[in-house]
């Protein structure tokens, strides 16, 4: 059991990293709530108790504190800082979060490779085609070079659309990350 001395220093050693008058806010809050449970009748330690763990507050503090930093200052930096700030809250947590964190990095890593992949290879086809006949004893294959031209040229019209297209779902699934980031401190702090 905890007195409201030891309750407020581990707090403030959770807290560490958090802007100082940040921290000064969150502190005069919880000393606010033993002064109120003060003048009810109760123990310091009964008032400790029925705000719960101060190491769990404080991580449930800095992971809203490194979603909001991720939500005004988009970076993949700042976003895997908000999902690992996240998981430190429970092993539940790690689960909850870093999987589909994972999934939407992989599925977007694998989109952008296959724009990448169409790219390449629709200017390999066009150039490819251009450069035939310099290379008289290249394996040739019986293509009209107007199809090859094209088909290159859509290949890589295709590739950029991809690209351009991964750009976009990238900015809409990290607003969705971030919504979901405090959607789960949400549930955890309830």
């Amino acid at each position: 059991m905890l007195n409201r001395r030891e309750f407020i220093e581990t707090l403030r050693n959770g807290l560490k990293g958090l802007p100082e008058n940040e921290i000064m806010d969150i502190l005069y809050d919880y000393e606010e709530h033993f002064e109120v449970g003060l003048s009810k009748g109760k123990s310091e330690e009964e008032i400790a108790e029925e705000l719960g763990g101060p190491t769990n507050i404080a991580r449930t503090y800095i992971a809203t504190s490194k979603i909001s930093e991720a939500e005004n200052n988009p970076s993949p930096k700042n976003l895997l800082r908000a999902v690992l700030a996240a998981m430190a809250l429970g092993f539940f947590n790690l689960i909850i979060v870093l999987g589909p964190f994972l999934l939407i990095v992989g599925l977007l890593i694998g989109l952008y490779g296959i724009s990448v992949g169409f790219i390449v290879g629709g200017i390999s086809s066009f150039f490819g085609t251009i450069a035939a006949p310099f290379f008289p004893y290249s394996i040739s294959i019986n293509v009209y070079p107007i199809t090859s031209i094209s088909f290159g040229t859509v290949l890589t019209a295709l590739g950029l659309l991809i690209g351009i297209g991964s750009a976009y779902l990238t900015k809409l699934l990290y607003q969705a990350v971030i919504k979901y980031l405090r959607w789960n401190i949400d549930i955890i702090t309830k």
